[in-house]
């Protein structure tokens, strides 16, 4: 039986667990197996991703093609060559999570659509929906922001800005920071927002050292504050 060319969307967990059987639909499993490539976004995580199924192939064999924040705007069609010319079917993932969420996998897939290719999604856990569903703030209403300006002062004029559409909306605020700059950003937020705001903060989840906590920020300036170096966190702002 012939394979359809397709580009295939893996979800992948969120973190370095033992288990993937617990967070990763048994067709992703069957999926790779009949990939030709996988795209990813680092060596390291596609090689772990790969290495986590009973693959009929040794992983160092199945070609491996890096797209990340650094891949040129021109250089897209490239990573649709074998999908488009010879048939193939590729599949494309994240380090962490879901592809084209919070990374810049979109403009695969706008592209893939233009040129009618063939794209399959396989559902997984994401760190986004996973803190706002334990955050126990508002999830009818809500916007996720990526990541927070650089420069101090600029996160704090966008912190306020949060703060203000939250409680003006009762809309929950979402958003994500590099590891390295957690603590900072932590720190911002307890000194620009109002004490009376909900502040909720997830890190390492579905991993067994897993944390949730939501509170005024007045009480969390009361709290011993976690520590949050170099560990995946995501930040949420609600009334």
């Amino acid at each position: 039986m012939t394979k359809k060319p397709a580009l295939l969307l893996f979800s992948n967990v969120l973190g370095d667990v033992k288990h993937h059987e617990l967070f990763l639909p048994e067709s992703v499993g069957r999926a790779v197996k009949g990939i030709d490539g996988l795209i990813a976004e680092s060596e390291k995580g596609g090689r772990r991703f790969l290495s986590r199924f009973d693959l009929e192939v040794p992983v160092h064999t199945i070609t491996l093609a890096l797209f990340n924040e650094h891949t040129a705007d021109e250089d897209v069609d490239f990573f649709l060559e074998p999908i488009k010319n010879d048939g193939e079917r590729w599949g494309f993932v994240s380090d962490a999570g879901l592809p084209c969420i919070a990374d810049p996998g979109a403009k695969i897939v706008r592209r893939a659509r233009q040129q009618g290719i063939q794209i399959q999604v396989f559902t997984g856990p994401c760190s986004i929906t996973h803190a706002l569903m334990l955050s126990g703030l508002n999830g009818q209403r809500f916007t996720f922001h990526g990541y927070l300006p650089k420069r101090p002062e600029e996160r704090g004029v966008e912190v306020k800005k949060l703060e203000q559409k939250a409680r003006k909306d009762n809309e929950t605020q979402i958003f994500i920071e590099a590891p390295y700059r957690n603590m900072k950003t932590l720190e911002t937020l307890l000194e620009t927002l109002s004490d009376d705001t909900l502040l909720c903060i997830a890190w390492d989840l579905t991993l067994p050292e897993q944390g949730v906590h939501t509170y005024t920020v007045g009480v969390w300036k009361k709290s011993p504050l976690p520590n949050l170096e170099k560990r995946c966190a995501t930040f949420l702002i609600g009334y």
